[in-house]
Parts: C-alpha cells; sequence; structure tokens
C-alpha cells in the first residue's frame, strides 16, 4: 500500500524540533521547512521562520526543489497556496481570531509536489511525508 511506504526517515534532532513546535507558547506565526537529503535518505531541517506572514513565506520557497513545510495556520491564503506549488513539506503556526472573540494556533502540515519535479524526488517525498504526518 502507498501509505504505508516510507523512503526515508526523519531525523532525531527535527523530530524534536517539531515536537516543541507543536507545543511553542508563542503567538506569532512561524514555519518549518524540510527537505530531503538524497545521500542520507533522511528528511531534515532546511529553514525556521519567526514572525513569517503567508507571502512571506511564499517568497522563501523554492522553483523546483521538493520541501516539507511545517507551520500551525487555520487559514492559507490563496498566495501561499500558490507558492506551495514546488516540492516541499511545511507545518505553519499562526493566530487564527475565531467570530466569537476567541484565539488559536492551528498547526497546519503542507506537502507539494511542484510540475517539473524528477520523478526520484516526487517518489522520495510522497513516500516520506506518512513519517511527519
Amino acid at each position: 500500500q502507498s501509505e504505508s511506504l516510507v523512503v526515508c526517515d526523519v531525523a532525531e534532532d527535527l523530530v524534536e524540533k517539531l515536537r516543541k513546535f507543536r507545543f511553542r507558547k508563542e503567538t506569532n506565526n512561524a514555519a518549518i521547512i524540510m527537505k530531503i537529503d538524497k545521500d542520507k535518505q533522511l528528511v531534515v531541517l532546511d529553514e525556521e521562520h519567526e514572525g513569517i506572514s503567508p507571502d512571506e513565506l511564499k517568497d522563501e520557497l523554492p522553483e523546483r526543489q521538493p520541501r516539507y513545510p511545517s507551520h500551525a495556520a487555520a487559514i492559507w491564503t490563496y498566495s501561499l497556496l500558490e507558492a506551495v506549488q514546488k516540492k516541499t513539506f511545511i507545518v505553519y503556526s499562526y493566530k487564527y481570531q475565531h467570530e466569537d472573540g476567541r484565539v488559536s494556533y492551528p498547526l497546519c502540515f503542507i506537502f507539494s509536489s511542484p510540475v517539473g519535479c524528477k520523478p526520484e524526488q516526487q517518489m522520495m517525498y510522497a513516500g516520506s511525508k506518512n513519517k511527519l504526518v
């Protein structure tokens, strides 16, 4: 089954960073972007961002390199979704104000496989995302 396919493991330091990110106390927008180290067959941290808007995040993503971004977010803007047309894993977190006045900081996981990526990269990312979710 493709759902259980795992091509790459996740670096131990990244697992810990994602755990801390999930339970972070900060109230600003933040993101973790991940990539695959092909030689080590390992998902590793690529970049971290604090106080980043969806538009700024979009500008950080590569054109043809697959990535795993990590952010806690409730709503993604259309421009960010456009940006994630690159092979990527992202976790995004941001402040969300509910209509009733409550505030939450949802965590979103985004995976994208852009047009033009090498099939080998597409398989590595598609097969590894289950380790991150």
